[in-house]
C-alpha cells in the first residue's frame, strides 16, 4: 500500500473530498457567526459567537472555561479536520498509519465536540438563571451541522480504513 485512500477510491474522493470542506466551511461559519442572544432583564442585550463567548471568559477571567471550550469546541474540531483531510490524501498510508489512524479515532470519539459544546451552553444557561433568556442563532446550527457532517467523514473514512486493513491481512496470510 503505496498510494494514498483517495486515489484507490476514486468512486469516493469526490464525495469525501466535498464533505470535509463542507465540514470546515460549516464549522467556521459556526465558530465565528451569531450563536445566540443573551437578554438580561429588558433592555440589555448580548449577541455571542462561539469565539466571541470563548474569548469573553478570558476576559473575564474564567481560563478553565476558556481553555474547556477553546480546546473541545474549537481547537480538537479544526484538528480533527485536519488529520481527516492528511490522512485521506497521505501518499503513505500503510497498514500501520490506518491502526495508528483507527486508534487516534476511537480515542478521539469518546470527546465529541458536540457533548463538550451542549454542557458548555447548559452551564451558561444554568449561571444566567432567571436573569436572562436566550435566543439562539444560524451560528448554532451550523456548528451543530458540521459537528455531525464530521462524524460521517470519520465514519466513512475510518470504515474504508478497516477494509483496508482486512484486504491487506488477508493478501499477508
Amino acid at each position: 500500500m503505496t498510494s494514498n485512500l483517495a486515489s484507490r477510491h476514486p468512486n469516493k474522493n469526490a464525495l469525501i473530498n466535498f464533505l470535509l470542506v463542507l465540514s470546515t466551511i460549516l464549522l467556521l461559519v459556526g465558530i465565528f457567526a451569531p450563536m445566540m442572544t443573551l437578554s438580561k432583564f429588558v433592555w440589555i442585550e448580548s449577541r455571542f459567537s462561539l469565539f466571541a463567548g470563548t474569548m469573553q471568559l478570558f476576559t473575564d477571567g474564567q481560563y478553565i472555561l476558556f481553555i474547556i471550550l477553546l480546546l473541545f469546541s474549537i481547537l480538537l474540531p479544526v484538528a480533527k479536520l485536519i488529520v481527516l483531510f492528511r490522512f485521506w490524501h497521505s501518499e503513505s498510508s500503510s497498514s500501520m498509519q490506518l491502526k495508528h489512524f483507527m486508534n487516534w479515532l476511537s480515542h478521539y470519539g469518546k470527546w465529541s465536540m458536540l457533548d463538550v459544546f451542549v454542557v458548555a451552553l447548559l452551564v451558561v444557561i444554568v449561571k444566567l438563571g432567571v436573569l436572562a433568556t436566550v435566543e439562539v442563532h444560524y451560528g448554532i446550527y451550523m456548528y451543530a451541522a458540521a459537528g455531525l457532517l464530521i462524524m460521517l467523514c470519520t465514519t466513512v473514512i475510518n470504515s474504508i480504513a478497516k477494509k483496508e486493513l482486512e484486504l491487506d491481512s488477508q493478501a499477508n496470510r
